[in-house]
């Protein structure tokens, strides 16, 4: 056989001597970016470092995972402590004592009612298995005919396949074939009013759409709803009031389980208490974590369940009652990661210090109401997002902000023409104004 070709990129970087050919990046524009790459290479604190050894300040928490601030050393030490007593440890049949003292943790600042967890290496595994387990459950409980799935619209729920199932953004969907049978697509729940700060007007429409899907299928069939709290990767789309309670109303009416997506929205994000479903008030009875969980060090994702359903798959004949889980599994690096860094949250109270200072974030972020080019300001807590009027095709105008962001000294997220804001809970004033001037600059010269 011929020997297979390369394509030639950008072989080196300017400032740094990195061959940036063979890296195959996720969710890049490869050639454009390789073409101006954008390299981070250090971060401490609210900061990142650019490929000229510059401060960058970070308003995303890199990908909304790096709530307690950069280059922590309480974590850093955790996991050098943890690789050197302990490499591996498998816990298929076995185990070792990080892994369930981090469970014990979580369960200490879970809402109520929620007793086990299920350790995988990421939210989208996360995800795959939030979805094994409510059809396992049924499955236990005698409903062997519940084995429909409803996502939602614009819903992102990690990249595996179960994931991209439920989920609802197109591009994500459309190479892979015709995905998992069985499921069915809530509307994204989106206001048409603008500049809605928190929660938008309720709207029972979107709500009831549930039941109407329910009705086509019957109750029977149905074994799990899967929502984000918040739209977040789509475009940070805070619900509409009153939406998240009627959909918990109603899957539990028909003996649906919900399940809570809080990989962005977990660990402090809202600015109201742990985990989203509590500052809203809704008793989910699923909840899928990760990101904020180790502070982003060591990738871990975890899947928190009510006792009850635990109890089901402990009704099994004895042996292996759940036929499911990852090599990496509560890992011990992960595992002493996820302890020091919940550690951090509750030594230095930061999801309290995120409800204080969020009302500040939000502030900055509709400051940009009225703005020339501003189309749209959403968020609550410490998240929110700035949707761009669109210049050109969809996300152009997006993506060159967040290229401009960068290169001014921000470091953001982008998602079609939104930018997304979800910084670090140890946010400063300081910082919240030098993101509003940074943001403001970007817009004013991109508009004028």
């Amino acid at each position: 056989m011929p020997a297979a070709t390369k394509t030639k990129t950008a072989a080196k970087t300017p400032a740094l001597d990195v061959n940036l050919e063979h890296f195959w990046m996720p969710f890049t524009a490869n050639r454009a970016f390789k073409a101006a790459p954008r390299l981070v290479t250090g971060a401490k604190g609210m900061f990142v470092k650019n490929e000229k050894g510059e401060d960058v300040v970070d308003a995303a928490a890199c990908l909304w995972c790096v709530n307690a601030g950069h280059g922590r050393p309480e974590i850093a030490e955790a996991v050098k402590d943890a690789l050197l007593n302990c490499d591996f440890a498998p816990n298929f049949q076995m185990g070792h004592p990080a892994a369930f003292k981090l469970a014990d943790k979580l369960v200490e600042i879970l809402p109520e009612g929620f007793t086990r967890v299920f350790f995988s290496n990421s939210g989208s595994e996360g995800v795959d298995t939030a979805l094994k387990i409510a059809l396992g459950y049924h499955q236990m409980k005698g409903d062997a005919a519940r084995t429909r799935l409803i996502g939602r619209e614009k819903g992102y729920h990690g990249v595996n396949f179960g994931g991209i199932s439920v989920g609802g953004i197109f591009r994500n969907r459309q190479t892979f074939g015709p995905l998992l049978p069985g499921v069915d697509h809530l509307p994204a729940a989106i206001n048409k009013k603008k500049f809605v700060r928190g929660f938008g007007p309720a709207d029972p429409f979107y709500a009831e759409e549930l039941e109407r899907i329910i009705n086509i299928h019957g109750a029977r069939t149905i074994a799990a709803v899967i929502i984000e709290p918040i739209i977040g990767s789509a475009g940070v789309y805070p619900p509409p009031e009153g939406y998240l309670k009627a959909i918990r109303q109603i899957t539990r009416k028909h003996g649906i389980l919900l399940i809570l997506d809080e990989v962005i929205t977990g660990f402090g994000r809202t600015g109201h208490g742990a985990f989203a479903s509590e500052a809203f008030g809704i008793d989910a009875d699923v909840i899928v974590m990760a990101k904020g969980l180790t502070n982003g060090v060591v990738p871990m994702g975890a899947v928190a369940v009510k006792q009850e359903i635990y109890d089901a798959f402990m009704s099994a004949p004895e042996g292996i009652e759940f036929f499911h889980g990852y090599t990496y599994s509560g890992n011990p690096a992960a595992a002493a990661a996820g302890l020091a860094t919940l550690e951090i949250y509750e030594r230095e109270k930061l999801f309290e210090r995120a409800g204080k200072i969020g009302a500040k974030f939000q502030d900055m972020l509709f400051s940009f109401q009225g703005k020339k080019g501003v189309a749209d300001v959403r968020g609550i807590g410490l998240i929110g997002g700035i949707e761009l009027e669109p210049q050109g095709p969809v996300g152009a105008a997006g993506m060159k902000a967040f290229v401009s962001c960068w290169e001014e000294g921000m470091l953001g997220r982008v998602t079609g023409d939104t930018l997304a804001f979800s910084p670090p809970l140890i946010i400063e004033e300081s910082h919240i104004e030098l993101i509003r001037s940074i943001v403001d600059r970007v817009i004013t010269r991109q508009y004028k």
